[in-house]
């Protein structure tokens, strides 16, 4: 996985004047900030059933636990940068670190299952805002040149790393001891990180635009539109369809995006998101490519999960290790689409993620309840490696070819906004799927394959629309 873009762009030309041993300092604290965050989400996954079953409720809902964090993590981007860009880079980035403290914090004294994952999704808030002003502030903070270039690069790769490192402290924590010493130890090491941050960062910190406004009303009905629409479906599992709120719920999330939409178009001094931008060239078809790949992800990532752990009665700590490829691989993919973007169409580039999103979720699919892990299990996690670095990499050249130069960064923070909330929808849809092929929790094996190939279906279904309908468009941005 890699970065999402600030809303507001620094320009290429500034940077800060600093010695070499501050700036490698600096340079290493904020790249370690994209691991710190990113942790959470690879520890949801793997403490989740674990958790679940202390509190005594179900896979369905202890999915809530790994959900929350991408959700409000990916509904919350567009809007952390555009914050920071009106009030400060580093004062935005400041007050995000110190919330995301609290909330990690406080998610180890939850005294149940529906507190936890409130608490995890409103640290996820932190996190949105964190990473656009950190991606900011390395632009800000050193000019175009090598120790920049160097720090944009291992911050993309952190994502991989990040999940795959908070993989391993969860399940390390919920197997040899109680889980909330894993949000403790999280929150601790956010301290430590984030406070040496904002003290070595240096203490300028001018708005790039003081003048600008804030939409808010676009922002809450973006945002509350996102959050009702993605509850809906993870809450869907657990109570079933035939509960009347699911609907009215689902009515309110239509009537946000509706909203969102004609205020954007009709209203807004300073929209959030402008309409036009949906004008540009393949920006539809992509952003449908991007959210189906992952979504595909985020399925793969928590059925795998679950699967070692209940189909093959896989301790989590055995389990973490089965997604030891997933970070190491990861890595390697962010090199490789780096590698590639002078050397292939973009679109080829997205179509390979997609082809390897496919292949992973197709071998998943069609594993037998027991098998040795390399078998199958091995290669799909190998494949599932590439496609979030591919794709989001080739979407990114996409949309800085497709919009126009001040939609840049808006359209950048969107395909951020897909990326984590996509893998946190994705298990809403595949849960539902589940449900429906499990044999009323008798055949949990079934399910799992119905969930994974629920994800063999939108991974194909993205590589389709790619190859049909994107394309890497003339830059016309000077126009």
């Amino acid at each position: 996985m890699t970065l999402p873009s600030s809303v507001e762009r620094p320009n290429a030309e500034q940077g800060v004047p600093l010695s070499s041993f501050r700036a490698i300092f600096i340079a290493a604290l904020l790249i370690l900030t994209q691991l710190v965050q990113i942790a959470p989400f690879g520890a949801g996954v793997a403490a989740a059933s674990s958790i679940g079953r202390e509190f005594n409720v179900s896979d369905h809902q202890s999915a809530w636990i790994a959900a929350s964090y991408p959700l409000t993590q990916g509904a919350f981007v567009l809007a952390g940068g555009r914050v920071g860009a009106v009030y400060g880079h580093k004062h935005t980035f400041s007050v995000a670190s110190l919330w995301w403290v609290i909330w990690t914090l406080l998610s180890g004294f939850a005294p149940n299952i529906i507190a936890l994952s409130c608490f995890r999704g409103l640290a996820g808030i932190g996190g949105a805002f964190m990473v656009p002003n950190a991606i900011a502030l390395i632009g800000i903070t050193f000019p175009p040149g090598e120790i920049r270039n160097i720090t944009i690069g291992l911050f993309g790769a952190m994502a991989p790393v990040g999940s795959a490192l908070g993989n391993f402290l969860g399940a390390l924590f919920v197997q040899l001891t109680k889980w909330k010493y894993l949000f403790f130890c999280l929150a601790i090491v956010g301290t430590i990180v984030f406070t040496a941050a904002w003290i070595l960062l240096p203490a300028e910190d001018q708005p790039l635009d003081p003048e600008g406004s804030i939409d808010y009303i676009g922002a809450y009905l973006g945002i509350g539109g996102l959050v009702l629409f993605n509850f809906v479906w993870n809450q869907a599992p657990v109570v079933g369809w035939a509960t009347p709120y699911e609907y009215v719920l689902l009515i309110l999330a239509v009537l946000h995006f509706a909203g969102f939409a004609l205020w954007e178009r009709k209203y807004a001094k300073q929209p959030i998101m402008p309409m036009n931008i949906w004008a540009a060239p393949s920006f539809f078809s992509l952003l449908v490519v991007t959210l189906f790949c992952f979504m595909s992800t985020g399925i793969s990532i928590w059925y795998f999960s679950i699967w070692m752990q209940t189909a093959r009665h896989w301790s989590p700590l055995l389990t973490s290790a089965g997604f030891v490829p997933l970070g190491v691989m990861g890595a390697v993919g962010s090199v490789a689409a780096a590698w590639l973007i002078p050397r292939l169409a973009a679109q080829y580039i997205l179509a390979i993620g997609a082809t390897c999103m496919t292949v992973s979720c197709i071998l998943f699919a069609s594993m037998p309840a027991e098998q040795l892990y390399w078998a199958q299990a091995f290669p799909a996690m190998i494949c599932l490696a590439f496609c979030p670095d591919f794709v989001f990499t080739a979407a990114q050249i996409i949309t800085s070819n497709s919009v126009r130069l001040e939609h840049q960064g808006i359209a950048g923070s969107l395909i951020g906004t897909l990326m984590t909330y996509g893998m946190s929808t994705g298990l809403g849809f595949a849960g539902t799927v589940e449900m429906k092929v499990n044999n009323h929790g008798v055949d949990i094996v079934k399910g799992y394959q119905g969930a994974f190939y629920l994800a063999v279906g939108l991974a194909a279904a993205s590589l389709v629309l790619d190859l049909a309908f994107v394309r890497m468009p003339k830059d016309a941005r000077g126009a």
